[in-house]
Formats: C-alpha cells, sequence, structure tokens
C-alpha cells in the first residue's frame, strides 16, 4: 500500500492531549480534518501498553488514514497498522508482508540514502525548523529536504516546526508531504487546524510538487 501523495501526516504525543483518551479524539478529529497517515509514537510506553493504543487508534483512522507505529513489529502486525516506522539508528526490519510500509525517520543525507538502501518506503527528513518536540536541536533548514530529495527516489516528509504557513515552501524544496504533532495537537481545534494543513499542502503539490512525479 503505498503512501498517498501528498501526505499529512499526524504524529502523536499523548501528553499535548491529556492522556490516551484526549490522543484518540485528538486523532479522530485530525483525520476529519484531512490527516491521511497516523505514526503512533509513544517510545516510552512497553508493547503491552502499545498495542490497546494502537488498536483504538487503529478503530479511529480505520479506512480512512493509514496507521504506522513507531515500535515492535509484532505490535503493528497485532494492530492491523499499514505499517512500522523505525528511528534513524534501528536495524532493518524485514517486511511481513507484500504491501506492508516500512518507513524510516532520518537527519542526515548518508542516512537518507541508507535507509533507502534497506528498504524504507518513505523518509521523514528534519527537524527543519525550530520544533517544541527537540528543544536545543539545532534546526536543519530547507537544504535538508533539498539535499535528500535529490538524492533518492522514495517520499520525504519534512517535519520540526512546520505551519500550515510553511508547507509550500517544503514542497518547493522537495518534500511529497509533511509529518506535524504540535501543529494539530496543541490546536483549540484540531479539526479545523488539520483542514488548514490539508489546504496548504493540497495547493501547493498543485502549484509545484505532482509536476515532480
Amino acid at each position: 500500500m503505498p503512501l498517498p501523495l501528498p501526505c499529512l501526516m499526524l504524529v502523536t504525543d499523548r501528553s499535548l492531549c491529556g492522556g490516551a483518551d484526549g490522543l484518540v479524539a485528538a486523532v479522530e478529529a485530525a483525520v476529519q480534518g484531512g490527516v491521511d497517515a497516523v505514526r503512533l509514537r509513544e517510545k516510552e510506553l512497553p508493547p503491552e501498553d502499545l498495542l490497546p493504543l494502537a488498536r483504538r487508534l487503529r478503530q479511529a483512522t480505520l479506512g480512512r488514514a493509514l496507521l504506522v507505529v513507531n515500535g515492535p513489529l509484532d505490535v503493528a502486525l497485532a494492530a492491523q497498522a499499514e505499517g512500522v516506522h523505525l528511528p534513524q539508528s534501528a536495524l532493518p526490519v524485514r517486511r511481513p508482508r507484500e504491501g506492508f510500509l516500512v518507513g524510516r525517520s532520518v537527519h542526515s543525507l548518508e542516512a537518507a540514502r541508507r535507509a533507502e538502501a534497506e528498504g524504507a518506503d518513505y523518509l521523514i527528513a528534519g527537524p527543519v525548523y525550530e520544533t517544541r518536540s527537540h528543544p536545543g536541536r539545532e534546526p536543519a533548514g530547507l537544504s535538508l529536504i533539498e539535499e535528500i530529495t535529490g538524492s533518492v527516489r522514495g517520499p520525504v516528509l519534512a517535519i520540526g516546526g512546520v505551519s500550515a504557513g510553511r508547507v509550500e515552501e517544503v514542497v518547493r524544496a522537495g518534500a511529497s508531504g509533511v509529518a506535524v504533532i504540535s501543529a494539530v495537537l496543541t490546536a483549540a481545534d484540531r479539526r479545523a487546524a488539520a483542514g488548514e494543513l490539508r489546504r496548504a499542502l493540497d495547493a501547493a503539490w498543485a502549484a509545484v510538487g505532482a509536476a515532480r512525479l
């Protein structure tokens, strides 16, 4: 199953939603607003706690958005997710079936090339701008997106401080979509925030992105 293009991905952080119940509600609202992929990223949760949450998000996204899981492959399979997402330093995983997505976070051109060689279906690159999820980390800037998209064939999503007002410039830099956390999860109206990002992404893709295909 290919990643939809252009892709608007929501990366979870239940600490911004008041816990698991709030996160499920936030994901439902974001999907209604136009998010078409959800990445379950709750790194401190052990597998026995991650799986119930993954199953709840599967119900919230079923038939409307893809679900990929940061975590063990068996959790993603048990939750009937469409794929797994790996950190830059992780070992590659064996794809359990045709069409199962494997994504990878990367922070350099070298890492992006290695991830593609190891079979990643898509990459998430950043942080492009300053971001609250990685305080103190120097943002890589648009040059990282330009370098990576100029060297790999698969889709690259930009992450880190991406707002609706910045979507067009990351697409012009080569991104095939964006991954966001606080731009949606800290909004008073998460459905509206997702909708604003969706419209900005679709407009940018129509103007410059689709020509790259």
